[in-house]
């Protein structure tokens, strides 16, 4: 099978590279998938840098949408050739990015909701979800969701909305009205960001997610809210940090990955989606890496495999 992995970390551009590998077999409590679709994330590439270090060669992908053509031991309830989306481990040889892919973690992929489409919900729904929890938003609240142009943040506003709290979203024109028509109040980024947003919600909010670490707005956030521990990053913090903001990843807080069968039957239903940018066959993933990194993707960027 063809499989897009590395034998050695370095910068992804370096060390990947697409080749044959051997067909591996499912372990108990797994599923074989032939690939369809895989969603690429930032871990990907960070893996190739030495993440989750382990034996190599190391595939990469984490999301997966496919159809069963193998099941392990003790699985029930699947048939072979039923389509499924889930998360891939990232301990193998080889992993999403390739022609066939072991699933710890699946659900079934309704009618409606195609590969790429359900290949971009997996990361994106779960930090938010958890995210979301972890701040205690819900019904009565007001959030800020910074970065709700992102795949993370634009399932976190959908999320909040649905759970029944008034959410103000900051995020550029590519998905401002369809924010809009989710139900979220939006403003842009930049310069009186955090004057804007208490405009809005004629003062402080109560909670904030900052799904955009990478803009460093953490000052100008703090200033939306009365307390800076009401402000979650998704970002990694300094050991010096002073803003008294918290971290998703400090604390430890994961993605929530058993609500996706819920999430996957509203997004083909047209209640939610995670907006996919462009889709590349796994050949051209240099094309793919280039756009990921670019933080300019406006939406998951997905391999198309098969």
């Amino acid at each position: 099978m063809r499989t897009l992995r590395f034998h050695n970390y370095g910068e992804p551009a370096d060390v990947l590279r697409v080749e044959d590998a051997e067909s591996l077999s499912p372990g108990p409590g797994q599923i074989r998938v032939a690939v369809e679709a895989c969603g690429l994330n930032p871990a990907d590439w960070a893996l190739c840098g030495g993440l989750f270090p382990g034996d190599l060669p190391r595939g990469i992908g984490l999301e997966v949408s496919g159809t069963v053509d193998a099941v392990g031991d003790g699985v029930t309830g699947v048939d072979i050739g039923g389509p499924v989306f889930g998360s891939a481990p990232f301990t193998g040889p080889s992993a999403g990015a390739s022609e066939q892919a072991l699933l710890d973690l699946w659900f079934p992929r309704p009618s409606g909701l195609d590969p790429a489409g359900a290949a971009a919900l997996p990361m994106a729904v779960g930090t938010a979800y958890a995210a979301l929890d972890a701040l205690g938003a819900g019904a009565g609240n007001t959030v800020l969701v910074h970065g709700a142009g992102t795949t993370t943040g634009y399932a976190a506003a959908q999320i909040a909305i649905q759970r029944g709290a008034r959410v103000i979203a900051t995020a550029g024109q590519t998905y401002a009205d369809a924010l809009r028509a989710a139900g979220a109040e939006v403003t842009s980024y930049g310069d009186g960001m955090a004057e804007r947003v208490r405009e809005l919600a004629a003062g402080p909010v109560e909670l904030v997610l900052d799904a955009a670490p990478f803009s460093n707005a953490l000052p100008e956030l703090v200033r939306t809210v009365k307390e800076p521990e009401r402000v979650l990053t998704l970002g990694i913090l300094e050991a010096d940090n002073e803003l008294g903001v918290r971290s998703a990843i400090g604390a430890g807080v994961g993605p929530c990955y058993d609500v996706l069968g819920e999430f996957a039957q509203l997004a083909s239903e047209g209640r939610f989606s995670v907006p996919v940018a462009r889709t590349f066959p796994l050949e051209d993933w240099r094309t793919a890496l280039e756009l990921s990194q670019s933080q300019q993707a406006h939406g998951k960027v997905v391999l198309r495999i098969s």
